[in-house]
């Protein structure tokens, strides 16, 4: 087990390296430059002063060395300011934006594992039934509606007609003013478009994925031996058929785990929440390398956590992958 866990903590490290490899590379071939903004687009500023910014954040310098500067930080924890006028560390501004986006992206996660899974589950045991259909149906909506066309009229019905809830932010004006219970509802209700939306997007997808996996499982012989030995067929769909397949649920929960960063950009635009998603896509339009990177190395990680935790889970769920897992002669 040992050896098994350091070639998978080599190999991992290998790909992160990779990564930020790939990364650095292509946000420094994109179009633009940092300094464009308070040069090409100050009249007032010459060629010189271009110069002097490329020097003072070392863009002048080859792009090997440049990664090689970045790398030395990275090991250090440090990604360095960020280029944009208040030149905060990246840490600071990372540390500010991540809590809400994992809040925000936690809460649609569990909501739609909570529903995705029975409305699969049922589906697939009603195949071709009412209940299937329906749900069908539901997923062709969520597949095809996109998710800003969806926020921009549930702001228009909900929030501009109807105001049943805030129009977007994440605190009203008189916040500060609120008992706990108050802020708490008030934080709920500037959230709730968001999390529908968000949630309607991926039960789609999710509760689609669940019927297809448990309509293979239903046709192995073992399940047929649960049901001829005259067990419940509550306990066939959800204790024998469920449990092998979630093993590719398992796979999709660990890819989406980067989702939980650049997922949010449209949603956190839209109803401007300050958010991780927000954080990115401000840093791509100004061309904020630091802070590109940052966001970048932090989905690369999470990437590299999805997978362990994916592999960890396959062991949860089938034993038979546990017992792959151990050293030959082990007990």
């Amino acid at each position: 087990m040992p050896a098994i866990l350091a070639r998978k903590c080599l190999w991992l490290a290998a790909v992160f390296l990779g990564i930020t490899v790939i990364s650095f590379t292509v946000i420094h071939l994109a179009p633009g430059s940092p300094t464009d903004l308070e040069t090409t687009l100050n009249p007032m500023a010459d060629l010189e002063a271009g110069k002097r910014l490329a020097d003072f954040y070392g863009l002048d310098k080859p792009l090997p060395e440049q990664y090689w500067n970045w790398l030395k930080r990275l090991v250090r924890l440090d990604f360095g300011n960020s280029m944009s006028s208040d030149a905060r560390p990246v840490m600071d501004k990372i540390a500010e934006r991540l809590p809400l986006t994992l809040w925000l992206n936690g809460i649609t996660l569990f909501l739609t594992l909570i529903l995705a899974i029975p409305i699969g589950v049922i589906a697939a045991r009603n195949r071709g039934g009412l209940f299937d259909k329906g749900t069908t149906l539901l997923v062709f909506i969520g597949f095809a509606m996109p998710g800003f066309w969806l926020s921009l009229l549930l702001v228009l019905h909900f929030s501009i007609e109807l105001q049943w809830f805030p129009l977007s932010g994440l605190e009203s004006l008189d916040h500060e003013s609120l008992s706990p219970a108050g802020k708490l509802l008030d934080l709920a209700r500037h959230l709730a478009l968001p999390i529908f939306v968000s949630t309607f997007g991926s039960l789609a997808g999710y509760s689609r994925f669940i019927r297809s996996s448990i309509l293979e499982v239903l046709r192995q012989e073992y399940i047929l031996t649960a049901r001829a030995k005259g067990l419940p067929e509550r306990i066939v769909l959800f204790r024998h058929a469920l449990r092998n397949a979630l093993l590719p649920v398992i796979t999709l929960l660990g890819l989406s785990l980067p989702g939980l960063i650049g997922g949010s950009v449209i949603i956190e635009s839209i109803f401007s929440l300050p958010g991780m998603g927000q954080l990115f896509y401000t840093a791509v339009m100004a061309r904020d390398y630091p802070l590109i990177m940052g966001c970048l190395v932090l989905g690369a990680g999470l990437t590299l956590v999805g997978n362990i935790l994916a592999d960890a889970c396959y062991g949860l769920a089938d034993p038979r992958i546990r017992g792959s897992l151990r050293p030959a002669g082990g007990s």
